[in-house]
């Protein structure tokens, strides 16, 4: 007899199937999840936080000139002025040439997880030069920098014994993940702020294990933090430290190994977390530091055991563009003329855009709506490409438009953006005036 049909029953019923059902219908009566939905991207939409993708084609040998496919299926040129693509360095020929090299010799996959059997030639090649680039003894890649801020911090926090982190109030959303995910106490010290850091690491047991994270350049504000004194602070309080220069690697630096090279401090901090998806023109990311440490989270982190390696073409094209870095600073000097040109543009036309000592250059809107606007109008009547930043990315009362110059840019481009903005800054004085 099957289990809830008596014998002899030839009539279907099935009180598990009617069970089932039932559950089902009570469900949809206390929770609708489609008008939940709905109503929650509405809510984005109104607030002028909705996201919306702009498809792209990137024009080989031609950045920062794409071409953008609209939603009534025509084309046009744009330029891209956001791209994190910094040097450009996704079309250099060393790079195209070594990823194409590497598919005619290895095809396009890694064949599996590092583990088991997807470590090839071309990843350990790049580990070795990732940790030459930043004076370490290993390194370890990632999928993205977004994991590989995940799966350190949290492994190291949660393996740590009763570890106490303690993190930058701006760090990026990865940092922030990984801590939470390890479940280890944590302490927020405020934005570049080491003797709040002082303070907070003053407040725990001496003997307890303790890790500092903060960044080099924040992407959103392009401050730099305070490396050395968050450094001699974490010294003081024997914490080790972990520093993300996702912004700043390929960028900084005589061989671009980022701001703590520049700055002459790689070898106090015991962690570098970098990225290969912005200024070495690829993708994935990567950790480097003592062999110890990193032979550690390659054994611990799932994030590392359990995904599938990148592809050996993307390896070699990031070698290739990191060797290239490591000698050439045509690129860098190139792309600082280019900010400090849109910046003395920006000032002589009124333009309010926020001071810092990076590549990044925000222009401060303050609304959400507007922002949204002024990027759809900039993209659609000037084909200039800018995203617009909005909450939760940045704090609300602060939106803007962040602008990226690369060594690719040209004067005649910076001046056709400002005379755009113009227009866009002149359209929105009469509204105000009218209003």
């Amino acid at each position: 007899m099957a289990l809830g049909v008596p014998m002899g029953d030839k009539s279907g019923w099935n009180p598990v199937r009617i069970c089932r059902e039932h559950v089902l219908n009570e469900l949809e009566s206390t929770m609708n999840y489609s008008a939940f939905f709905e109503t929650e991207l509405k809510r984005l939409q109104d607030g002028g936080n909705y996201r919306v993708f702009a498809e792209l084609e990137r024009r080989m040998g031609q950045f920062p000139k794409a071409t953008r496919y609209k939603p009534n299926g025509s084309t046009c040129e744009v330029k891209v002025w956001c791209s994190n693509d910094y040097l450009g360095m996704g079309q250099h020929p060393d790079v195209i040439a070594a990823m194409q090299a590497a598919i005619a010799s290895c095809g396009s996959g890694a064949g599996g997880t590092r583990n088991i059997s997807g470590t090839n030639h071309q990843h350990v090649e790049l580990e070795r030069e990732l940790a030459d680039l930043h004076g370490k003894e290993a390194a370890l890649i990632f999928t993205s920098g977004y994991v590989s801020n995940w799966a350190s911090l949290g492994t190291l926090a949660s393996k740590l014994p009763n570890c106490a982190v303690f993190s930058d109030a701006l760090n990026h959303a990865s940092m922030i993940e990984g801590i939470r995910h390890s479940k280890a106490e944590r302490f927020i010290f405020r934005h570049n702020d080491p003797k709040h850091l002082d303070e907070l690491l003053s407040q725990v047991d001496p003997d307890r294990p303790k890790l500092v994270a903060f960044e080099s350049v924040y992407s959103m504000d392009g401050d730099i933090g305070p490396i050395a004194e968050l450094c001699d602070v974490a010294e003081k309080h024997n914490a080790l430290t972990y520093l993300d220069e996702v912004h700043a690697v390929g960028m900084y630096g005589p061989r671009g190994g980022g701001i703590a090279e520049r700055e002459g401090l790689m070898h106090r901090i015991d962690v570098i977390e970098g990225t290969l998806g912005k200024a070495f023109g690829v993708m994935g990311g990567y950790i480097t530091g003592s062999a110890q440490l990193i032979d550690f989270v390659r054994s611990f982190a799932s994030g590392f055991i359990f995904t599938t390696a990148i592809p050996p073409a993307i390896a070699a094209g990031a070698v290739a563009s990191i060797r290239h870095l490591k000698q050439s600073s045509v690129e860098r000097d190139r792309q600082k003329v280019m900010v400090a040109e849109l910046r003395k543009r920006l000032d002589r036309a009124g333009i309010p855009h926020m001071a810092n000592d990076s590549h990044i250059v925000p222009v401060m809107v303050g609304d959400a709506a507007k922002c949204k606007w002024m990027s759809d109008w900039l993209l659609d009547n000037e084909g200039i490409y800018v995203q617009p930043i909005n909450y939760p990315t940045v704090p609300k009362g602060t939106e803007r438009l962040r602008f990226t110059p690369t060594p690719l840019h040209t004067t005649a481009d910076i001046e056709h953006l400002v005379s755009a903005l113009n227009k866009l800054w002149s359209q929105c004085a009469l509204a105000r005036a009218v209003a």
